[in-house]
């Protein structure tokens, strides 16, 4: 699911079942007027609550996207930054891959760093995505599904 994005400070939203690139994530973000970019990277982990993850599954509800860059426009209008990126994988997933990166570009660090950190938290509480976690215990779990 991709939707195109324009010359606005929301550069890429977009959620895709193929592997993330943080290379993709930086060179939308790169602006000479900026002096500093936050990145995050969420990976699938290899445990969650004591047990131990051998994969999971990413979906997505046909809302998501726009929820997304609803998100993405918030953070825009709330926070000094010049660019906004956020890139979410759907399907399967193997220990270590990318699931997530948000990115932010400001004049200065601090602006950055909260502006990011708004960004993950509301992605996470406020956009339909949930992940089915497959344990090595043979059981399993969805988390955030309604």
């Amino acid at each position: 699911m991709s939707e195109p994005v324009g010359a606005s400070v929301v550069r890429l939203v977009e959620i895709r079942d193929t592997a993330l690139s943080i290379d993709e994530v930086m060179a939308v973000l790169d602006d000479p007027t900026d002096g500093g970019v936050t990145v995050f990277v969420g990976r699938v982990r290899d445990h969650d609550g004591g047990r131990g993850v051998q994969g999971l599954d990413y979906s997505a509800h046909p809302t998501a996207l726009e929820r997304l860059r609803g998100v993405c426009e918030q953070v825009a209008a709330d926070h000094p930054v010049h660019g906004v990126a956020a890139v979410h994988r759907v399907g399967h997933l193997e220990i270590g891959d990318i699931a997530v990166i948000v990115a932010t570009a400001a004049s200065h660090r601090g602006q950055a760093f909260d502006a990011s950190r708004t960004l993950i938290d509301t992605l996470k509480a406020e956009v339909p995505i949930w992940k089915h976690q497959a344990f090595v215990d043979g059981t399993e779990e969805w988390v955030g599904a309604p």
